[in-house]
């Protein structure tokens, strides 16, 4: 059934979610500045990091099968709303003097459990409000609304660091939430909600989007090279910071991290004008492969001049390399089981982050002490390994065929 294009309403959210995400990456380059101000451990940074982003992943399937049975917007509402109260335990705790390590890991995991509920909901009102025509440029958007806490946050968090402190970074993240709730709120006038005559049980929905995913062997391929993509990605969004910090102060790590992001500006903006149309399979391993060589680039130099080359290439790839997984996906889903199988893709796909965010601080730490070398190295040894398993990736990719019949395999 064809459905019609509410690009205005699209563009509206997507103004909200650019604007959180802006708030949402002043909150993270400046807790992680704070965190090695105060412990000098890359594993203290990545624990916060860990605890910021583990309810994500628990709850995303959950979160998804909520999003096929209730309003979505009213989910994007509630989630995006209610993280702010997380946000601002932490605030409170530094108003009161020096917030501990322990108080702002509860902090950011409260919040990051009330954001579990607007990912697959999003995901899943980009379907509703769009053609499928329209997917590869609006998943071109939405990666330029991502990168905007890597493009615009980081080097504003770096001067207002230089004046201020921490507590109005904060402030700021805290405002910066409304948005997305005023705008969720419109756009819910004008969409009705899809009413199901027989409504499965919770656990049959779980069922169900689980089997769409696992049930076809090119689709959970991809998934896998996903968890794989954001291993390595945790990986250099950990120990990017402490291997610039090393050498380098904060007003100088935001402003490298901007010069990186825009790597991932030039590519979102676009394909948010082009989009992909064919050759799907071919530009994922690809872009996967400059990613790795990106990586190991980043590593190779103590100095912020190669470092901001290599990490601009390394951004420059991942729109690409998301907008064709999420193209290929997307086409390959029927439309009522969008919400659901978005919370297990969200599951499986994002599991490498736990497994960068669990072990890349720690195994930093222990090469820094058994050779002898500053933190700083040991990430750069770290963010090099990762890169080189990230190519190999890459070339493993493009030989599976299951994968490459996803192109003309569309089933919705």
């Amino acid at each position: 059934m064809n459905k019609q294009s509410d690009l205005s309403k699209f563009m509206l959210l997507w103004v909200g979610e650019l604007i959180s995400a802006i708030g949402g990456g002043l909150t993270s380059f400046g807790l992680g500045v704070y965190v090695f101000d105060q412990t000098g451990s890359a594993a203290s940074m990545a624990l916060v990091t860990l605890l910021a982003f583990l309810p994500t992943l628990l709850l995303s399937v959950p979160a998804g099968v909520l999003a096929d049975r209730y309003d979505r917007r009213l989910l994007m509402m509630l989630g995006d709303g209610c993280s702010a109260l997380g946000i601002l335990c932490i605030l409170l705790c530094m108003m009161r003097g020096k917030a501990t390590l322990w108080q702002i890991c509860i902090g950011v995991f409260l919040s990051a459990t009330f954001s579990a509920l607007l990912e697959p909901s999003y995901r899943a009102t980009v379907t509703d409000l769009l053609t499928k025509e329209e997917y590869s440029k609006a998943s071109g958007l939405v990666s330029l609304a991502g990168s905007a806490r890597y493009l615009i946050s980081p080097v504003v968090a770096g001067a207002l660091l230089a004046v201020s402190d921490i507590k109005l970074l904060l402030v700021i993240d805290i405002c910066t939430f409304f948005p997305t709730v005023f705008a969720a709120a419109f756009v819910r006038k004008g969409i009705a909600r899809k009413v199901t005559e027989h409504q499965d049980s919770f656990l049959d929905s779980l069922r169900q989007g689980w089997q769409a995913v696992t049930g076809d062997r090119g689709i959970l391929i991809l998934i896998t090279v996903s968890a794989v993509l954001t291993c390595f990605m945790g990986t250099f969004q950990i120990l990017a910071q402490p291997l610039i910090l090393d050498f380098a102060d904060s007003t100088t790590l935001g402003i490298g991290e901007t010069v990186c992001a825009s790597g991932m500006l030039v590519s979102s903006l676009f394909l948010g004008a082009r989009g992909i149309r064919r050759g799907y399979v071919k530009k994922l391993c690809l872009s996967l492969l400059v990613s790795g060589f990106g990586m190991v680039g980043f590593g190779l130099w103590e100095n912020i001049y190669p470092i901001c080359l290599f990490g601009a290439l390394f951004f420059a790839a991942l729109p690409f390399a998301n907008n064709c997984l999420d193209y290929l996906v997307r086409v390959n889903i029927p439309d009522e089981l969008q919400g659901r199988t978005w919370g297990s893709i969200g599951l499986l796909s994002q599991i490498g982050y736990v497994a960068a965010y669990g072990a890349a601080g720690a195994i930093t730490d222990g090469i820094a002490a058994r050779s002898r070398i500053s933190i700083g190295r040991g990430a750069a040894w770290v963010i090099m390994a990762a890169g080189v398993l990230l190519g190999l990736t890459a070339l493993l990719l493009y030989s599976f065929r299951s994968v490459k019949m996803l192109e003309g395999g569309a089933k919705c």
